[in-house]
């Protein structure tokens, strides 16, 4: 009797290992439209590491999936010159200030002759001690076409250390504003305004998030830094949707950072390269691996759990 009961509760046993096995495989192993996803990020990575590998210079990438938090990562926290690219930390800390009453974005300011530096493509055409705009039209030219004197107005307004302090409060520790818009002096010194392809698209990601700002500073923060502007994130997509970025150049550099609001799937994209042989290859990979992104992303978009894509002229089409 002992030897049937002993064996008795061990088939009891095999069982309840065989049910919960079959429990374990459909309730927590990956369903199949995860794993079609999947394959698609996976060539997606491939793509985009190939892009990296083929450029003479360093790069680094990081595309982040704001609905799913997957990321893809090349060289994510590697510190690269940001160049122009520092400029959304001055505009976030920017209307950080003017959410806690410090200025206003309305705020008025005489153009000054002492402020105008290199590459002001609006301000240097400006009468100086005339010509009055506000604070937001500043940024407004600091993003839309990088005006470097408009840039160092706010800068000089919101303070250097008040855009640092900002960072750290956020834990971006790399990322850093060292000197203003074409200080030589400083660059030639080792201070340059430096960050991480990660921290960059972190800033972005609590910004949309609201981590940073409320929402009515937040929406008008993208309104501006959506501003159409010259920069490869955008280049190769479609002209109607939202992209806020800022990218930035310097000998040996380019940048582009931003926050894609495709429908249904919003992503962001933080590319950084230094050493380059070629600039023009530097923007063409950066044009490469916004492409790459932008396809994959605008599938998954429009896609049903199963993965038929639809498209909207194909909308009432049925096979």
């Amino acid at each position: 009797m002992g030897h049937l009961a002993r064996s008795g509760r061990a088939r009891r046993s095999v069982y309840s290992v065989l049910i919960f096995s079959f429990l374990c495989a459909h309730v927590f192993g990956q369903n199949p439209t995860q794993e079609k996803q999947q394959v698609l990020w996976q060539k997606m990575e491939h793509e985009i590491q190939q892009v990296t590998q083929n450029l003479d210079g360093g790069m680094g990438v990081v595309v982040k999936d704001l609905t799913s938090n997957q990321t893809i990562a090349v060289l994510p926290d590697e510190v690269f010159p940001t160049a122009s690219s520092i400029k959304i930390a001055v505009l976030a800390e920017l209307y950080r200030q003017a959410q806690q009453g410090k200025l206003k974005l309305t705020d008025v300011y005489v153009v000054q002759a002492s402020d105008i530096v290199p590459d002001s493509s609006i301000m240097e055409g400006l009468t100086p001690g005339v010509t009055k705009i506000t604070l937001r039209d500043l940024a407004t030219m600091m993003v839309a076409v990088s005006d470097n004197s408009a840039t160092n107005v706010l800068i000089d307004r919101v303070g250097m250390e008040n855009v640092n302090a900002m960072l750290d409060s956020l834990s971006l520790a790399h990322t850093r504003l060292r000197r203003k818009m074409m200080d030589l002096r400083a660059a030639s010194e080792g201070r340059e305004n430096i960050a991480t392809p990660r921290e960059l698209g972190t800033l972005l990601e609590l910004i949309y998030r609201g981590k940073v700002l409320n929402k009515e500073s937040t929406d008008d923060f993208f309104v501006v830094l959506s501003t159409h502007k010259s920069s490869w994130i955008p280049r190769d997509l479609p002209e109607d949707l939202k992209i806020a970025n800022k990218p930035g150049e310097l000998e040996g550099v380019r940048n582009d950072i931003g926050l894609v609001f495709l429908n249904k799937r919003p992503y962001i994209l933080s590319v950084m390269s230094s050493y380059l042989q070629s600039e023009r290859d530097g923007e063409e990979s950066i044009a490469r691996i916004s492409g790459i992104a932008y396809r994959t992303f605008d599938r998954l978009a429009r896609a049903s759990e199963f993965g038929r894509v639809i498209s909207p002229a194909n909308s009432g089409t049925s096979h």
